[in-house]
């Protein structure tokens, strides 16, 4: 058996494990296929450390490929689905992909993005035609025995994120890899019981599982024996009755669906009963504080907010009524987490007062980017002390306090949306002379992305221009990342040295201060 599924399937192997839109995948069942999966991937030359890249919706042959990496010492890779073909081939590239597995929902840019390039295996989850060079998925585990395989270790996943430098940043744990399986075990032990996830229930997983939120927040319990029910796209009437009906007992939300939630008519609300909950995370973006309220109101004290990220795991946890008393907190930092707020002068800041926040798990691996030691330096203060660019206070009480936020990134709808990657293709554009992307207020997402353009023709700033730029960025980015409205400039706010005062754009638009928590 895989090792760290073994206790659930022999304790309950007849009990759903995975459970998606097309069926479900019992604890005995999912064991198997595990094992399967890792003979399909070393029988395509895959070895310890190669890496296993997955373009899919949230399926239950997603959580077959994480658990299988994490047993053969293998690295997953998800890639965000909204990625356009380019973006795609880049993370393969860049990963060093050795396989590609993708649903047939995604067949057809997962083979649009890998022509070309050279991997063990490619195959497609899904019962219609397979794209040019892939391989069918079910026929694929069929070939293999379903025995156990040897030499199980400790594998590991690393998640792009979209990097200041405008192309995505790989962040990989250090250590680990191929080391036995018993620690990965305490350590989804320890953090369940660090935020409340009980052994054994129901977790409900509505987000996109590409996003390392969602990855923790659904793996991390499967592990502990949760059924992990999933969707691959969020409806707030379903949920409720998803958690009605199977008795979910936690769930990840972001602020968005908060609202969505709040928008549903008073007899689909009032229909939700929700007795099962017992922990309901929240976090990836600031939530508007009459939204929580709302919510707390309506779903009870269940409701925890988390401040964290891709580099840093979780930091923090705040619990409903502490946050009713303390509602611009994000928590005390985690027992296991050493936070450090840093000046401009390099010297600790008493509390109260801001500074730049520095993070030290000790119980976690340090991390790195992938192939860039210069980004991983720039970040890091010491080894295993690194800052993801926030800037925040410590109160007298301990309670965590962020006052603002990386300054370019841009958070819409929970999604982390970095300005230089949309700048990097503007720039490309040969209308385009100078260009600077931000966030400005957007009553539903939180943020919404605006471009400010300086036109090479003075005089061709226009709608129709408009139109063709947000166009020639959705040809070459994810939807998500493309401006939602362009401004067209005579100059843009720069020094002599080029730095762009990109606060005096934003400004426009704020007329209160933007959230930072």
């Amino acid at each position: 058996m895989a090792e760290n599924l073994k206790a659930h399937a022999d304790a309950r192997p007849d009990v759903p494990a995975l459970v998606d839109e097309r069926g479900e995948t019992s604890w005995a069942r999912l064991d198997e296929r595990v094992n399967r999966l890792i003979h399909v991937l070393r029988r395509a030359g895959l070895e310890a450390g190669s890496t296993v890249a997955i373009l899919s919706g949230n399926t239950r042959e997603y959580f077959e490929v994480f658990c299988a990496c994490a047993h053969a010492s293998l690295i997953a890779v998800p890639i965000n689905w909204h990625f356009a073909a380019e973006e795609v081939t880049y993370v393969l590239e860049n990963s060093d992909a050795a396989a590609l597995l993708a649903s047939e929902q995604f067949g057809e840019l997962a083979a649009e993005a890998a022509a070309g390039l050279r991997l063990g295996l490619r195959a497609v989850f899904g019962d219609g035609p397979a794209p040019a060079g892939f391989e069918h998925y079910e026929e694929q585990l069929a070939s293999v025995p379903a025995h156990e395989p040897d030499e199980q270790g400790q594998g590991g996943v690393m998640f792009y994120t979209s990097g200041t430098t405008g192309r995505p940043k790989g962040v990989r744990r250090r250590g680990a890899l191929g080391a036995p399986l018993e620690p990965l075990r305490a350590r989804a032990q320890g953090f369940g019981a660090m935020l409340g996830i009980p052994r054994g229930g129901v977790t409900l997983l509505c987000g996109p599982i590409y996003h390392s939120a969602q990855w923790a927040f659904s793996m991390f319990p499967l592990e502990l024996g949760s059924t992990i029910v999933s969707r691959h796209r969020f409806d707030p009437a379903e949920t409720l009755a998803l958690i009605d009906r199977h008795r979910v007992t936690n769930v990840h939300l972001v602020p968005i669906q908060f609202v969505r939630l709040l928008r549903l008519d008073s007899a689909t609300q009032a229909a939700f009963d929700g007795s099962s909950l017992v922990q309901v995370l929240h976090g990836a973006a600031p939530c508007p504080p009459e939204i929580k309220r709302r919510m707390i109101e309506w779903w009870g004290p269940v409701i925890t907010e988390y401040y964290g990220g891709t580099e840093g795991a979780v930091i923090s946890l705040i619990s409903a009524r502490d946050w009713l008393e303390r509602p611009t907190s994000l928590g005390r930092p985690l027992p296991m987490v050493e936070v450090r707020v840093i000046g401009d002068d390099g010297k600790p800041c008493p509390s109260g007062v801001s500074g730049q926040l520095y993070i030290k798990n000790v119980m976690a691996a340090d991390f790195e980017y992938h192939k860039d030691a210069t980004k991983t330096a720039s970040v890091h203060r010491e080894p295993g002390l690194f800052t993801m660019g926030d800037v925040g206070m410590i109160d007298e009480d301990g309670y965590l306090h962020l006052t603002d936020r990386k300054i370019d990134m841009i958070i819409s709808g929970g999604v982390n949306i970095y300005p230089a990657e949309i700048e990097r293709v503007l720039g490309d554009h040969p209308a385009v002379a100078d260009v600077a992307v931000f966030g400005i207020p957007d009553e539903e997402y939180g943020e919404q992305v605006k471009a400010a353009i300086v036109p090479r023709d003075p005089s061709g700033g226009s709608d129709e221009l408009a139109a063709e730029l947000i166009a020639y960025c959705r040809k070459r980015l994810a939807g998500y990342k493309a401006p939602k409205s362009i401004d067209f400039e005579e100059r843009l706010p720069r020094q002599e040295t080029g730095k762009l005062y990109k606060r005096l754009l934003r400004d426009r638009y704020w007329k209160s201060p933007r959230p930072s928590a």
